[in-house]
């Protein structure tokens, strides 16, 4: 699982994309539903966030071989009560502790990560993502404009990409596996990639297993938008039938494919 930056970029991306992802929130109803993960109000959405951040930094100092249990995790639930300012600076204080810990042990390092056969630098990657997809989610519960660096969208369209040829092998019942030998291929493309990024992502469903290629070629479906609607409409954070989003091709399959690739 290659990724398009380098390890310095993820970890300044992670501060970034938590310093936009505080001002997103800030002044906001954290009582509000978040209407992107329904299940969750805004301050359960931070949470999670901060969460992670605190998860991941356990793995990383610890240098750990074996998943480390959630509930082993320091603070990882964050302060008690809802005042905003004690949640802001818990998850302000995560990202950095995170960073720190990634920095200091370097991309290469042989750690336990939930993806197999890989580095430390998975987590510097993903939680950039991470946080960026749930900026978007915090952006639609406040009204916010959301928009993210090209380069760092298309990395984020890439990983999402690679995590989801990693199904059949993680999860042989997960049921995105039923599109497999089918016969058809989706295409993503990003009508304002960056020089040097993928424009391009042919998701190939026809073998025994998920596969993807960086190629122009023509598709069962074709799902075009600039890079932070694609990325947000690939999460499933944007309706299809947005404005500026095209669809080329057969499109019920894009939205049985967005149905069920989801980890």
């Amino acid at each position: 699982m290659t990724g398009t930056l380098d390890h310095d970029r993820y970890c300044a991306e992670v501060l970034a994309q938590t310093d936009l992802l505080r001002q997103t929130v800030r002044g906001a109803d954290l009582k509000a539903t978040v209407p992107t993960c329904p299940e969750w109000t805004l301050e359960d959405l931070l949470r999670h966030v901060g969460g992670a951040y605190r998860w991941v930094d356990t793995v990383v100092r610890t240098r750990a071989t074996e998943m480390v249990p959630h509930e082993a995790t320091p603070n990882h639930k964050g302060p008690t009560g809802s005042d905003p300012a004690a949640l802001d600076a818990w998850l302000a204080d995560g990202a950095r502790r995170v960073v720190e810990a990634l920095r200091e042990v370097g991309p290469d390092a042989r750690i336990w990560t939930w993806a197999p056969d890989q580095p430390s630098g998975f987590w510097a990657r993903r939680m950039v993502h991470e946080t960026a997809v749930h900026r978007a989610d915090a952006a639609a519960t406040t009204g916010a404009a959301f928009s993210l660096d090209p380069e760092v969208a298309a990395d984020t369209v890439e990983e999402w990409t690679q995590l989801i040829c990693l199904v059949p092998r993680l999860m042989p019942d997960h049921p995105a596996n039923r599109l497999l030998g089918t016969g058809r291929t989706l295409r993503l493309h990003a009508t304002d990639a960056p020089p040097g990024a993928p424009a391009d992502w042919l998701l190939d469903f026809t073998g025994d297993a998920f596969t993807y290629r960086h190629s122009s070629e023509e598709a069962t479906v074709t799902l075009q938008a600039p890079l932070a609607d694609l990325l947000r409409v690939y999460y499933r954070r944007l309706p299809t039938d947005t404005p500026g989003v095209r669809i080329t091709g057969d499109r019920a399959f894009l939205e049985e494919w967005l149905e069920a690739a989801r980890f």
